[in-house]
């Protein structure tokens, strides 16, 4: 197996020990931030003022090209049967990103709960997340990670929906996968030095998934 990192062995994932979520992540995830409208709103009794548009003769001048946003959100595909969130982090402290990423989280099919073969993870930069992509596209060393040998091929893509913590956290903390059925290795994970920390408390009620509600009925 990998040698444990610097500063002895790899952390315990099963109880949050950093300090509250608010200190870590700062207010802005205590509550989602009221949206302003993108355009003018009408006036009240009257309809918008219709623009007018001039025929000059001259062909549209070209659009200027859309410049990349910074991600640092990816996620994970083709991972191995039986994969965990547990072996997810093992896989990236062990591949030189302990520390360097704050947001894990490995779906699971709530009826069997078993890893759906995919997991998103946050870096906290542009450089981490670049250079996770480039180590974990095509890896296939599972070994070491999972206990057993394994010959799927790892595939990274962007996600494409949230992109940074804070758009990660505003989806899962309301999300049913926070409800106190759900074990806490199926959930989403936030980590801060390397330590995982406690996930920001949801905003509104949470409703179990619907298969374990049936299995408590």
């Amino acid at each position: 197996g990998l040698p444990p990192p610097p500063g002895g062995g790899y952390p315990s994932w099963e109880q949050p020990e950093a300090p509250l979520w608010r200190m870590q992540l700062g207010d802005h995830l205590a509550g989602p931030a009221p949206m302003a409208a993108p355009w003018p709103e009408p006036q009240e009794g009257r309809a918008a003022p219709k623009s007018k548009k001039k025929r000059s003769g001259r062909p549209a001048a070209p659009m200027a090209p859309e410049v990349p946003r910074a991600r640092t959100s990816l996620m994970l595909r083709n991972l191995p049967d039986g994969f965990t969130r547990s072996a997810l982090l093992r896989l990236l402290d062990s591949r030189g990103f302990r520390g360097r990423y704050d947001f894990a989280y490995l779906p699971v099919d709530f009826d069997t709960l078993e890893g759906l073969r995919h997991a998103f993870v946050n870096c906290l930069t542009v450089q981490d997340a670049e250079a996770l992509h480039e180590e974990l596209e095509g890896f296939s060393d599972w070994e070491p990670v999972c206990g057993a040998p394994c010959g799927t091929a790892c595939s990274v893509a962007w996600n494409e929906r949230q992109q940074g913590l804070a758009a990660l956290v505003e989806r899962y903390r309301n999300s049913p996968v926070m409800h106190e059925s759900v074990p806490a290795e199926c959930k989403p994970i936030i980590v801060v030095g390397g330590r995982p920390a406690q996930f920001p408390p949801p905003t509104q009620k949470i409703k179990a998934p619907k298969i374990l509600r049936c299995r408590a009925a």
